[in-house]
C-alpha cells in the first residue's frame, strides 16, 4: 500500500511565523512545547526547510528515549554536520580543537587539540568542552541549533544547553522541543529555571491540539484536495482528541485502493466502530498489511530496536541477509527501500532509519506476535554486542524481551554502573528502578539492587517510584539487617530532602539506626543528617550531641569511606553555620570541592546549597549568593541534581530579602507550581508569596501564603522560614488591628524558638513580637523577650540578628520615652541593613526614625526619613508601605518625594488609579482599599468611578489588574 504524502503543516500557521521570526532575530532561545504527536518535529521541520532553502545552516540533533550514557550526544551529533558552515582553521578559535575527539568527521578542519587538563581536573575539562561548543557555534553562525525531544536529554546535555543559553553566540538560534509532562522536573526543559538574558530574543511556543477544521483541512490535504464533510471531520476530531499523528496514521489506514474513504464521503460511521486506543494499532495494521515479507522483516526490527538504526544493523536484525537467500527474493536492503517508499520508515540524519513518531514505533511493535519478537530481540543483543563501546542499556532491554534473565541482570547493572560514573543519575535510577519493579528479578538479587538504587537516588531528583519501591522492598523479610539498615537510611534521606517529607525521613533514619550498631560510618551519617538543627521539635543541644556522637563513630572507624566522611563533615559546616558560629566560614574552607571522587564533591554541592540557606538566615547575603554559585558549579560537573534544584528554590527568598522583586512573584508562583507532591519544598516561595502580598495591603493573599510556610509543623517546617513567616502573620494582625491574634502567633514562635535555643533566626519575629507586647501594655515581657533575645545573639556572627537587636532595643526605649536612645538604635539598624543590603527592612527602620525624631520635633529630617522610605518602597512595590509613608507625610505637612509629574490622558490610569484598579480586581471594597492605602473613603470612591470610566467598563467586576502599559508614570502626591 502506499499512503498518501505527508501534507502541508496545518493549524500552525501562528507559531510558524512565530519560530521564523525568533530564528530570525539571534541570538535566541526558542521553547517548543507539547504532547506526544501535536506536531512539534513537523513545526520544526517546515521551519528548517526555509531556512535550508535559503542556504543557512541547520544542525538537528536528537534525543532519544532508549539512550546509552552519552553525556552531550545530541548537540555533538548536531555538531557533526556543521562543515559546510565553518571557517579556515586558522580563523577559529583555538580551544575548538578540544572537540577533535568528539566529532572526528571534522577533525581536519579543527585546530590541534589544546594541552589537556590535569587527569583529576573533570571541571576543567567539562567546561574547556563547553567553551569549545560555544565557539564552534559562533564560528558556524549565523546557524540554528535543533534539539528534539529534550524530555529524553541526558544531564550532560542539558548542562551544556544551559551553558549556551546563559550567553548564546551572537548569530545562534537555539530550538528545543519536548514534552512538559514528561520532563524530568516538571516545567524545567533545562533542568532548572531559565531566565533570558538581556539582548537574547525568547520565544515559548505551545502546540494545542487541532480543532475541528483544522482536522478537516488536514484530512483534505491528506486526500489530495478532496472535499472533506463535517460530520466526518467532526467524528474524527472527536475519536482522536485533535492529535495530528493520530489523525493522519488513521486515515491512511482507512483509504481503499484507490485512495478514497470507505463509504464515500459521507459515511463517518466506519470511525464509530474503533475505540479509541485501537486507532492506531488498526492504522499500522493496515500499513503492514500491504508490505512484502522482507519489508515487513526490516519494520519488525526497526520496531525492536526502538532507536533509529543504520542498514547493516537493521539487516542483521531482521536476518534479512539468509532468508532472502532462501527464497531468493530480493537483495538485501530492498525490505528497507520498501519500507521507506510505503511511508513506514523515514531516513534520518547519519543514514540512520526509523519510525515518525515513537507512537507508531509502539504501535508497530504491538503488531509482532508474541513468539515472533523473542528471535528478533535476541538477534539485536547479538548485533548490539560487536559494537564498540557495547550499548548496555539496549543490551539489557533486549535481553529481558528475549527472556535471558542472566543476561539482563549482568547489562542492566553494568549499565545503571556506568550511568552513574559519568554523571547521569537519572539514566542509573531508571535502569536500577525498571528492574527492580520487574517480577521476574530473583529474590537473591534485590538486595544488592536495592542498595545501589538507594545510594544513587539521594543524589538525584526523582524520589516518587524509589520511595514506593524501597518501602515495598523493606516490608519484606528477605533483606539482610545490614542491607535493610542501609536501605533504610537512604530513603530516610531522600525522604527528608527530595521528597520534603522531614518527619518520615527522620522516623526512618531513627529505625533504621539499631540495624547499624556494627557499621559505624553509616550511622555516622545518619546522626549527622538528625544533627541538622532547623527541622524538628529537639532542642540545639540535641542535635550537637547527635553530631557529636556522629564524629565519634566516625573516628572509630579506620578505613573510612570518603563520602561517608565528607557526608558527615558537610553537616558539621552547615550546623556550625545555621547557629552563627564564630568558626563557621573558617570550617566552609574545609569542604572537600577538590577531591577526585565525584560522590565526594557532591556532598560538598550540597553542603554549600544548604550553607546558602544558612547564611541567608543570618543576614550573610552575599556569602550565599556565592555558596549558591558554587554549589551550581560543583553539582553540575557531579552529577548532583537536588543541591541545584534546592539553590533555585532558596534563591527567591534570597532576592525578596535583598530587594530584587520584579518578576519575583512570577517566579514563586513558578516554584509552589513545581512542587505539588513535596509543599514543604515550597516553603521559600510560599513566604515570599505571603510578604509581598503584605507589603501590597492583599490581605487574604498573605494570610494564605504565610500560613502554607511551616508555621504550624512542628517537624517537617524549616524553621528559619517558618518564623519569617509567623512575623508576617504577626504584622499582618496587627495592621488589621487584630492585637489578640497577633499576641497568639508570637506567643506559639517564639516558643517554639526557645525551644529550639537559636536565637539568630528571629530577626524579624522578635522585633514583630515585641511590637505586638508593646500595644499590649506587657512591657515587663517585651522587655524580658529582647533580654533574652540579646543573649541568645551574643558572640554569634548574625548581622541580621544583630539589626533586629537595635530594632527592638529602640521599640523598647521609645516605649519608655527615650526618643534620642531610640533615634540612635534606629538609625544604626538602618545603616546595618543597607550594608546587607536588606532595603526593605532599611526602609522599615528609617520610618521608625522618623517617627522618634518627629517626637523631637525634627520635622524636616523626619520628612526626609519618610520620603526616602516612600522612594524606596514604591521602587520595590511596597504598594501599602509606600502609602502609609505618604499618608504619614501629609500629617507632618512636608511636601513628597519629589516624583516625575506626568498627566494621564485618555484611557491611561495614573500610578494611584492603577493601585486602586489592583484592587478593585483583586475583589476589595472601597472601605478596604481605603484602609490598605492610607485614604479617605471620598478619595476612594473618586479614584474608583475615574477607573471605571478610564477603562470603559460599567461595574467594579469588570475591572482587570493594569498592565504596565495602562500606567503613564509616577505622578504628583499632593
Amino acid at each position: 500500500m502506499t499512503g498518501p504524502a505527508s501534507p502541508a503543516l496545518v493549524g500552525r500557521d501562528a507559531q510558524l511565523r512565530a519560530l521564523l521570526q525568533a530564528i530570525g532575530g539571534p541570538p535566541a532561545v526558542i521553547l517548543v512545547q507539547g504532547e506526544a504527536g501535536i506536531g512539534k518535529t513537523r513545526l520544526v521541520r517546515a521551519a528548517t526547510e526555509r531556512l535550508r532553502a535559503e542556504r543557512r545552516t541547520v544542525l538537528l540533533g536528537h534525543c532519544h528515549q532508549l539512550r546509552e550514557p552519552f553525556p552531550y550526544g545530541p548537540v555533538l551529533d548536531a555538531l557533526r554536520h556543521a562543515a559546510s558552515a565553518l571557517p579556515p582553521v586558522d580563523r577559529l578559535n583555538p580551544v575548538t580543537g578540544a572537540l577533535r575527539g568528539h566529532l572526528p568527521e571534522l577533525a581536519g578542519q579543527l585546530p590541534p587539540a589544546p594541552t589537556p587538563p590535569p587527569l583529576d581536573d573533570v571541571r576543567a575539562e567539562r567546561h574547556r568542552l563547553f567553551r569549545a561548543v560555544h565557539a564552534l557555534l559562533a564560528a558556524a553562525a549565523p546557524a540554528t541549533l535543533v534539539v528534539e525531544d529534550l524530555h529524553w536529554a541526558d544531564d550532560g546535555t542539558r548542562d551544556l544547553l544551559r551553558f549556551l543559553t546563559d550567553q548564546p553566540p551572537e548569530g545562534l538560534a537555539l530550538v528545543v522541543t519536548f514534552r512538559r509532562e514528561d520532563l524530568p522536573v516538571p516545567g524545567l526543559p533545562f533542568g532548572h529555571a531559565y531566565r533570558p538574558q538581556p539582548g537574547v530574543r525568547s520565544e515559548v511556543i505551545s502546540l494545542a491540539p487541532l480543532d475541528v477544521e483544522d482536522v478537516r483541512n488536514l484530512t483534505g490535504a491528506l486526500l489530495g484536495g478532496a472535499p472533506v464533510p463535517k460530520g466526518f471531520a467532526a467524528t474524527l476530531h472527536e475519536r482522536t482528541a485533535g492529535v495530528p499523528f493520530v489523525i493522519e496514521e488513521v486515515v491512511r489506514s482507512l483509504l481503499d485502493d484507490e485512495g478514497r474513504l470507505p463509504g464515500g464521503a459521507e459515511g463517518p460511521e466506519v470511525l464509530d466502530r474503533l475505540p479509541v486506543p485501537l486507532l492506531l494499532r488498526e492504522a499500522m495494521a493496515e500499513q503492514l498489511a500491504g508490505l512484502s515479507p522482507a519489508a515487513l522483516r526490516v519494520v519488525r526490527a526497526a520496531a525492536v530496536l526502538r532507536v533509529p538504526a543504520d542498514e547493516p544493523l537493521l539487516a542483521a536484525v531482521s536476518g534479512e541477509g539468509a532468508d532472502d537467500e532462501k527464497e531468493g527474493a530480493e537483495t538485501p536492503g530492498a525490505g528497507l527501500s520498501e519500507a521507506v517508499k510505503a511511508g513506514v520508515l523515514l531516513e534520518q540524519p547519519d543514514g540512520q532509519y526509523g519510525f515518525r513518531h515513537a507512537l507508531a514505533q509502539q504501535a508497530a511493535y504491538d503488531a509482532i506476535p508474541g513468539p515472533d519478537r523473542w528471535p528478533i530481540h535476541r538477534r539485536a543483543m547479538a548485533a548490539l554486542s560487536t559494537l564498540d563501546p557495547a550499548p548496555l542499556v539496549q543490551l539489557a532491554y533486549h535481553a529481558r524481551r528475549a527472556g535471558d534473565l542472566e543476561a539482563w541482570r549482568r547489562h542492566g547493572g553494568a549499565a545503571a554502573d556506568h550511568a552513574a560514573a559519568v554523571g547521569d543519575v537519572p539514566l542509573a535510577v531508571e535502569v536500577l528502578e525498571a528492574m527492580l519493579a520487574d517480577p521476574k528479578l530473583p529474590p537473591d538479587a534485590r538486595g544488592p539492587l536495592a542498595l545501589r538504587l538507594s545510594r544513587i537516588a539521594a543524589v538525584g531528583l526523582s524520589y516518587r517510584r524509589v520511595v514506593r519501591l524501597l518501602r515495598h522492598l523493606l516490608s519484606d523479610d528477605f533483606l539482610s539487617r545490614h542491607v535493610r539498615g542501609e536501605a533504610r537510611l537512604n530513603l530516610g534521606v531522600l525522604l527528608s530532602n527530595q521528597a520534603g517529607s522531614i518527619a518520615e525521613g527522620r522516623q526512618e533514619i531513627l529505625t533504621a539506626l539499631p540495624d547499624l550498631h556494627d557499621r559505624p560510618g553509616l550511622a555516622a551519617r545518619g546522626l549527622a543528617l538528625l544533627a541538622m538543627p532547623a527541622w524538628g521539635s529537639e532542642p540545639l543541644s540535641t542535635h550537637e550531641a547527635w553530631m557529636d556522637e556522629a564524629e565519634k563513630l566516625l573516628a572509630a572507624v579506620e578505613d573510612q569511606d570518603p563520602e561517608l566522611t565528607a557526608a558527615v563533615h558537610a553537616n558539621k559546616v552547615t550546623l556550625a553555620m545555621l547557629v552563627g558560629s564564630p568558626d563557621a566560614f573558617s570550617l566552609v574552607s574545609t569542604l572537600p570541592v577538590n577531591h577526585p571522587s565525584a560522590a565526594v564533591r557532591r556532598q560538598a554541592a550540597r553542603a554549600y546549597s544548604n550553607l546558602c540557606d544558612a547564611a541567608m538566615a543570618l543576614g550573610h547575603y552575599g556569602a550565599a549568593e556565592g555558596f549558591a554559585a558554587r554549589s551550581r558549579t560543583i553539582a553540575e560537573e557531579s552529577g548532583a541534581l537536588y543541591p541545584v534544584y534546592l539553590v533555585e528554590m532558596s534563591s527567591v527568598r534570597l532576592h525578596w530579602l535583598t530587594g530584587r522583586w520584579e518578576g519575583l512573584r512570577e517566579r514563586a508562583v513558578a516554584a509552589v507550581e513545581m512542587t505539588p507532591e513535596a509543599p514543604l519544598l515550597a516553603v521559600d516561595a510560599r513566604l515570599v508569596l505571603g510578604m509581598l502580598a503584605l507589603a501590597r495591603g492583599e490581605w487574604e493573599e498573605a494570610a494564605e501564603q504565610l500560613g502554607e510556610a511551616g508555621v504550624r509543623d512542628c517537624e517537617s517546617g524549616f524553621l528559619p522560614v517558618a518564623v519569617l513567616a509567623s512575623a508576617g502573620l504577626i504584622e499582618l494582625h496587627l495592621a488589621r488591628g487584630a492585637l489578640d491574634a497577633a499576641l497568639s502567633e508570637a506567643e506559639w514562635a517564639v516558643g517554639r524558638l526557645r525551644r529550639k535555643g537559636i536565637w539568630v533566626w528571629g530577626d524579624q519575629l522578635v522585633p514583630q513580637a515585641v511590637e505586638a507586647l508593646l500595644k499590649a501594655g506587657r512591657s515587663g515581657e517585651a522587655a524580658g523577650l529582647v533580654a533574652e533575645f540579646a543573649a541568645g545573639v551574643e558572640r554569634r556572627t548574625a548581622p541580621s540578628a544583630h539589626a533586629a537587636l537595635g530594632l527592638a532595643l529602640g521599640a523598647l526605649a521609645e516605649h519608655e520615652g527615650g526618643h534620642e536612645d531610640a533615634a540612635a538604635r534606629y538609625a544604626e539598624a538602618k545603616a546595618a541593613y543597607e550594608a546587607m543590603p536588606r532595603p526593605h527592612a532599611a526602609a522599615r527602620a528609617a520610618e521608625a526614625e522618623a517617627g522618634v525624631r518627629l517626637a523631637l520635633g525634627a520635622r524636616d529630617e523626619a520628612a526626609r526619613l519618610v520620603g526616602g522610605a516612600a522612594e524606596r518602597y514604591a521602587a520595590l512595590g511596597a504598594t501599602r508601605d509606600a502609602a502609609r509613608c505618604r499618608r504619614l507625610l501629609r500629617e507632618i505637612g512636608a511636601a513628597g518625594p519629589a516624583r516625575r509629574a506626568r498627566k494621564a490622558g485618555g484611557g491611561v490610569l495614573s500610578p494611584r488609579e492603577a493601585e486602586v484598579a489592583r484592587l478593585v480586581a483583586l475583589g476589595h471594597t472601597n472601605r478596604e482599599i481605603a484602609e490598605v492605602l492610607f485614604l479617605s473613603r471620598r478619595t476612594v470612591d473618586t479614584h474608583v468611578a475615574r477607573v471605571l470610566h478610564k477603562l470603559g467598563v460599567r461595574t467594579r467586576n469588570d475591572v482587570r489588574e493594569p498592565r504596565p502599559d495602562d500606567r503613564p508614570g509616577p505622578e504628583p502626591t499632593f
